[in-house]
């Protein structure tokens, strides 16, 4: 990774930073564009939904950066939640403030996301991958990941994402992943793909099957 951009953990100091490169880096993704949208056309209320996700996250030291904060992700440790019980509460309330009653479907659409996930052995989740708009093109984004799951591979742990945007499923398979699965969005029927990467084993990629 080019030193300019070394990856490093994200505190709550970088919320601002992170949110910021999250929200601009997902404000026309096919599903979350469609599930954050309000009827009037607004979207400053969709910095506030992901701050509070991204705060979840920082519950734990797996929230990675480049330096300038070109490129970000968001991952869960085995074991660990998207956000605490607090946190899930204060979510539903801002989505029934902006959203109105599209939030029953912002709530379904997360429950497929919860339900699609693997159970049998514990990963790291990747919940959220994003380049800030300004830095796309220059493979900031897929740096930043591929030194996550060299920070990952020795402790010979899986990883699990969903795709969001078909376009992007080539180059997680680039570095590891694989199809697992799909499910659909409640909002438009759109299709988000499960991706599944095998724990290293010996310094290779493993066999094992996904779950």
């Amino acid at each position: 990774m080019d030193t300019r951009l070394a990856a490093r953990i994200a505190t709550l100091r970088d919320l601002d930073v992170v949110t910021d490169t999250i929200t601009l880096a997902f404000a026309e993704d096919p599903v979350w564009a469609v599930a954050f949208a309000r009827s009037d056309g607004r979207v400053d209320h969709q910095r506030a939904l992901f701050r509070l996700w991204i705060e979840g996250a920082l519950r734990y030291p797996w929230v990675w950066m480049t330096v300038g904060g070109e490129a970000v992700t968001i991952w869960i440790p085995p074991g660990g939640n998207d956000m605490s019980s607090e946190q899930e509460e204060a979510f539903d309330g801002l989505a029934s403030e902006h959203l109105g009653e599209r939030a029953g479907l912002l709530s379904g659409l997360l429950h497929r996301f919860a339900a699609a996930r693997p159970t049998k052995e514990p990963y790291y989740y990747l919940s959220l991958l994003g380049t800030h708009p300004a830095h796309r093109g220059q493979g900031i984004g897929m740096a930043l990941l591929a030194d996550n799951l060299a920070r990952i591979d020795p402790e010979e742990m899986p990883a699990y994402l969903e795709s969001t945007n078909p376009l992007n499923d080539r180059r997680y398979e680039r570095v590891g992943f694989r199809r697992l699965g799909e499910f659909r969005s409640p909002f438009d029927d759109h299709v988000i793909t499960t991706m599944w990467r095998p724990a290293t084993q010996g310094g290779g990629a493993g066999a094992a099957s996904p779950p």
